[in-house]
């Protein structure tokens, strides 16, 4: 979101912000506030979690700049000029972004591990392209996770919506106002019949998949573009004189829905969707005070005093710097504290101005570029150019690791030869660089059941006419043994049946879904129609659960504390495995590993001459293990406990046996997985 396109517009007609009659200083203040609850949010304030209303201001204001403008052009020469206009969001936007994207690459190959060179520059690629908003949204990015692990880019979301929204939108106001005037209305009524359709069709669809899928909706073009139709609706708008003690009620009322959002709102709301109607119709409202005072209502003159028309100037170079600060100076402390973030949001500050004076500024008013378009464009063109080269750089310089073929790498049986610890890799595979192209055959064949989805692929390994089947099942920590399940199945003749679904616990019980952020309804139905499946489908001599035991746990709509989580946990696990012993089926419980406190590929690629500093403890959950509670309060259940394979002495390691043991926080690596069948094997119940 750049939040700037009060400038861009009236730069649009002259050029000279302050020249262009109707200029509104109350719209360029409301960017002010927009900026403020981002950064008040980013900063992770706790009275500040409602920040995430920030985009929806900035979208309303664009919605109502851009179709005034282009409806105003309409009207006066029958037409909008496509190639006139194109060329002025060229011009103003791609330089300065081009400018970020580039020290992002920078520094992200200064400073960040690299083992994310690859995601960083797929995130420069996008954002360079203005689709990083579906990028993110493809990869179900969590917008609303603490921490600053992320990609420095994750602001960029705002920006590709809206440059989508610029190059669809004269084009449909053309279209409607082309097809309206056959009928012999008029340009404006065209344009109104445009934000009714794309708003109503917008904010229905918004409301329903806010509801399925938040995570996704909140990086939807689809599911914002209501708010840029309300902008609009207020740019057609005719609106009567009122007096100013009137207009002043309206614009303080909208002020107020928008700080209540800031204040009030927090993750636990589904957003976009209803909720996001506040801070929409409170911009509506401020917008509407200043038109029909013509600015004299208090909320104006308040909104347009000097020092937040300066913030609204600056807002979209200090909203482009403020979260790769975040990002690159959380890679240099470490975990910052709320201090520390308003320090790197007021110092973004500095690279802020800088890049407006000396790239936003002469660009937006260079009168060679203003007077030709073609070379508005070509300014343009080099600025993506230039952009995609660094992301295509950054891959290209990403160091290089010696690798082992897979069938080379000793992983697990190094523990049992010689339970020294690895302390220095020469050698590695996966490289960690490239730990994320680790992956099984069962991954390959998506069966892994996606969040949303509830029916299991038939997933069928190993020797499908044996008279001997086993199962695995459970979520994607089960699905991190099949490299090793897969390798028995053909020793012994095995039929394998793969039964996994993301985030899904195999115990019996409803929990949360962060991704979704909802109870996970889903993983209750597909563990019914799984359950059901095995027990008069498959009928297996041999069923292996497993699971992640820290899953948050809800009940009555609420999620539990840890300790009571994982009390109910237990009695989950419980629940099911006697569901599973009645099928006269042999159950093992494969018991949850230890995960990382810090990402395992990262860590490792900075640290190939010390992996010391890779090592880490369980956690308490681990160390209380419910699923292995379960599997003894249950006859007949065998645990299986690869613990000490990773976790020799107490302490759990990153490189074992020239292998990469965590492919992130938690789930093994294929090629160290592979090397754990002969243990797992061992210890698997006789099957007759």
């Amino acid at each position: 979101m750049r939040g700037n396109d009060a400038t861009a517009a009236r730069g649009a007609a002259e050029g000279g912000a302050r020249k262009r009659p109707g200029f509104r200083p109350d719209v360029e203040g409301l960017r002010a506030v927009a900026l403020l609850a981002i950064l008040l949010y980013h900063a992770s304030l706790p009275f500040a979690r409602g920040g995430i209303v920030g985009p929806d201001v900035f979208f309303v204001v664009s919605g109502f700049l851009i179709t005034r403008l282009l409806v105003d052009e309409a009207e006066r020469t029958g037409t909008i000029a496509l190639g006139r206009f194109y060329a002025h969001r060229a011009k103003r936007l791609l330089p300065l972004a081009a400018t970020v994207l580039i020290a992002v690459a920078v520094l992200a190959a200064l400073l960040l591990p690299a083992s994310r060179s690859d995601a960083v520059a797929g995130d420069v690629f996008s954002s360079a392209l203005y689709v990083v908003n579906w990028h993110f949204a493809a990869q179900s990015v969590d917008y609303f996770a603490g921490g600053y692990a992320g990609s420095p880019l994750q602001h960029f979301w705002t920006l590709s919506i809206e440059e989508q929204f610029y190059i669809v939108w004269p084009a449909l106001l053309l279209a409607f106002g082309w097809l309206w005037g056959r009928r012999g209305g008029s340009m404006r009524t065209g344009a109104w019949i445009a934000v009714a359709v794309v708003g109503t069709a917008s904010l229905t669809y918004g409301i329903w998949y806010s509801f399925e899928s938040p995570g996704q909706a909140y990086f939807s073009t689809f599911a914002r573009c209501w708010d840029m139709a309300i902008g609009g609706a207020l740019a057609l708008a005719t609106f009567p004189r009122l007096r100013t003690s009137l207009a002043a009620v309206l614009g303080f009322a909208g002020l107020a829905a928008i700080l209540v959002g800031t204040f009030a709102f927090d993750d636990t709301i589904p957003y976009p969707g209803v909720a996001a109607l506040a801070p929409a119709l409170g911009t509506g409202l401020v917008i509407a005070a200043g038109s029909a005072s013509a600015g004299a209502a208090w909320s104006s003159r308040m909104l347009g005093v000097a020092p937040m028309r300066w913030m609204g100037r600056m807002s979209y170079a200090w909203y482009m710097w403020h979260w790769p600060a975040l990002i690159f100076g959380a890679a240099l402390l470490g975990p910052l504290s709320v201090g520390a973030r308003l320090g790197l949001i007021v110092g973004s500050l500095i690279p802020a101005v800088i890049s407006h004076r000396l790239v936003e500024e002469p660009l937006r008013r260079s009168p060679i570029l203003r007077s030709r378009p073609r070379r508005a464009f070509a300014v343009g063109g080099a600025c993506t150019a230039l952009t995609l080269v660094a992301a295509a750089a950054l891959v290209v310089t990403e160091p290089s690791i010696p690798t082992l073929p897979a069938d080379e790498v000793r992983g697990a049986a190094a523990i049992e030869d010689q339970p020294t610890p690895q302390r220095v890799a020469q050698r590695l595979t996966p490289s960690p660089i490239k730990a994320g192209d680790d992956r099984s055959e069962m991954q390959d064949d998506g069966c892994l059941v996606e969040l949303e989805e509830t029916e299991s692929k038939p997933c069928v390994y190993g020797d499908p006419d044996s008279e001997t089947t086993v199962v695995l099942y459970g979520d994607s920590l089960a699905m991190q043994y099949f490299p090793a399940a897969a390798k028995l199945a053909k020793q012994r003749d095995w039929r394998l049946v793969g039964l996994t679904k993301a985030g899904c616990t195999p115990a019996e019980l409803t929990v949360y879904n962060h991704r979704l952020e909802r109870e996970y309804t889903e993983c209750d139905d597909w563990r019914e129609d799984t359950l059901q499946r095995i027990s008069e489908q498959e009928k297996p001599d041999l069923i292996l659960v497993s699971g992640r035991i820290s899953t948050p746990v809800m009940e009555d709509g609420e999620v539990l504390d840890e300790e009571a989580g994982l009390d109910r946990m237990e009695d989950g696990y419980v629940r099911v495995l006697e569901r599973l012993r009645e099928t006269g089926s042999r159950v093992a419980v494969i018991k949850d590993l230890p995960p990382s406190p810090r990402n395992v590929p990262d860590c490792v690629s900075e640290s190939l001459r010390d992996l010391e500093e890779c090592t880490f403890r369980p956690d308490r959950a681990h160390l209380e293990a419910p699923d292995n509670h379960a599997a003894a309060r249950v006859d007949g259940v065998q645990l299986i406990d690869l613990t000490p394979l990773v976790c020799p002495d107490g302490l759990c390691r990153a490189v074992i046996g020239d292998a990469l043991v965590f492919r992130d926080y938690d789930h093994l690596t294929p090629t160290f997985a592979a090397t754990l069948a002969p243990m797992l094997g061992r210890q698997l119940p006789t099957i007759n």
